[in-house]
C-alpha cells in the first residue's frame, strides 16, 4: 500500500469513526431516556395501585392534561374529583399491561401500550381490553408525565 492509500484509508476510518460515536452515543442516550420514561409511566400506576396519591402527582406536570371517557381534566380537577377514583379502581380490579412503547424527541417523548383489566368493581365485572398514550418531557433533569389518555372497551 503506497503512502497516499495509507493516507485516504486513515482519512475514511477517521471520518467514519466521528460519525459512529456521535451516532452511538446518541443511542445509548435514547435508550436510557426511553428506559426512564418507563419508570416514570410504571411509578406512576403503582403509586394509583398502592394507594399513593400524593406519589402519583409529583409525576404529572402542572400543565397535565388527561383524557378519559369523552372529557378532558387539568391537573387541579384530576387532583380533586378522579384521582381518588383512579386509586380506587387500580386498587380494586388487577390490570395487566403489554409492553410499553416509546419515541423519545430531545425533552419530549410518548409512550403507549394495551392492557387487559379483569375483576369487580362496586359489584360489577369488569372485562377490558385498554390502551394509554402518555405524553412525557423532561423538566429540569426529570421525566414528567404532561398528558394522558385511556381509552377502554368490553373484551368480547
Amino acid at each position: 500500500m503506497n503512502a497516499l492509500n495509507r493516507y485516504a484509508t486513515l482519512a475514511a476510518l477517521l471520518a467514519a469513526s466521528a460519525i459512529t460515536l456521535p451516532r452511538a452515543a446518541a443511542a445509548q442516550a435514547t435508550r436510557a431516556d426511553s428506559g426512564a420514561v418507563v419508570q416514570v409511566i410504571h411509578r406512576f400506576h403503582e403509586a394509583l395501585t398502592r394507594g399513593d396519591s400524593s406519589a402519583a402527582l409529583a409525576l404529572l406536570a402542572p400543565d397535565v392534561v388527561i383524557m378519559e371517557g369523552g372529557g378532558v381534566e387539568r391537573f387541579a380537577d384530576y387532583r380533586s374529583h378522579h384521582l381518588s377514583g383512579d386509586i380506587a379502581f387500580a386498587r380494586a380490579v388487577p390490570s395487566t399491561r403489554g409492553p410499553v412503547q416509546v419515541v423519545v424527541s430531545g425533552d419530549a417523548a410518548w409512550a403507549w401500550s394495551t392492557g387487559v383489566t379483569q375483576g369487580t368493581y362496586k359489584d360489577r365485572a369488569i372485562n377490558s381490553s385498554n390502551a394509554e398514550l402518555m405524553v412525557v418531557s423532561r423538566v429540569n433533569g426529570a421525566w414528567l408525565i404532561r398528558s394522558i389518555h385511556w381509552s377502554s372497551r368490553a373484551r368480547k
